[in-house]
């Protein structure tokens, strides 16, 4: 499956601190040519975080326009992932997500 940027999807998502893989839904951040041209996805981690919080921490607003059932957060925890590994679409983030979202990119400051 190829995905525009925002979109939300479903994947499995490797831990570092745990040697399994969990089915957890994900907001796409690299664009379709990115995508389609590498054969992966960058992904960031979107979940409830009841138990931990990172600073980065992005609260989304609306929860119906991403596919999500409960409150969640987006979490700059990102990976890369064969595009065949997305399981099923989930739905996109709102305007307002989104921007929130590119804020959050551009203050990691890479490199």
């Amino acid at each position: 499956m190829i995905c525009d940027r925002f979109e939300t999807v479903v994947v499995p998502f490797p831990f570092a601190e745990l040697p399994v893989l969990k089915r957890r839904p994900v907001v796409v951040v690299s664009s379709r040519a990115f995508n389609q041209a590498n054969g992966a996805s960058l992904v960031a981690m979107i979940t409830a975080a009841k138990e931990t919080r990172w600073p980065s921490d992005i609260a989304l607003s609306d929860l119906t326009a991403a596919g999500l059932l409960t409150p969640c957060i987006l979490r700059m925890r990102l990976v890369t992932l064969p595009n065949d590994l997305i399981l099923r679409g989930l739905g996109r983030l709102a305007p307002l997500d989104r921007l929130v979202c590119e804020r959050g990119l551009a203050e990691m400051h890479v490199g």
